[in-house]
């Protein structure tokens, strides 16, 4: 059994590894990104996989010290299910305050205008 519980806790280990790059990519995307409505993308995006990869290596370590890891399972779904939710009342709330946005539009995407013909 010892040679099992080695292997859980390298796997526990490179989750945690996972984990730490997806935060860290998140938090330099919250820094660099230009606008409110982008920066909603990384962080939430880096939280979800973050978070979830520290609880897939929490839940593995307490099942190989033979914990069910029924609270590990609640939390990440918790997390999956109000991440995106929260990212949406963000971008909501930036609408509501008419933030400016500095993503590029493509010409095609915008109607040229007409003169009114009446």
């Amino acid at each position: 059994m010892d040679g099992w519980t080695s292997v859980v806790e390298w796997l526990a280990a490179g989750l945690l590894l996972v984990a730490t790059f997806f935060v860290l990519v998140g938090a330099i995307g919250l820094v660099r990104l230009p606008d409110a409505y982008t920066r909603l993308h990384a962080p939430t995006k880096a939280s979800t996989l973050g978070v979830g990869c520290v609880l897939i290596a929490s839940l593995l370590l307490g099942w190989a010290q033979g914990r069910p890891g029924l609270a590990e399972l609640l939390i990440t779904l918790f997390v999956f299910v109000t991440a995106p939710v929260s990212a949406m009342v963000m971008a909501q709330a930036a609408l509501h305050l008419k933030l400016p946005s500095r993503a590029p539009v493509p010409r095609d995407a915008v109607p040229e205008r007409r003169a009114d013909p009446r």
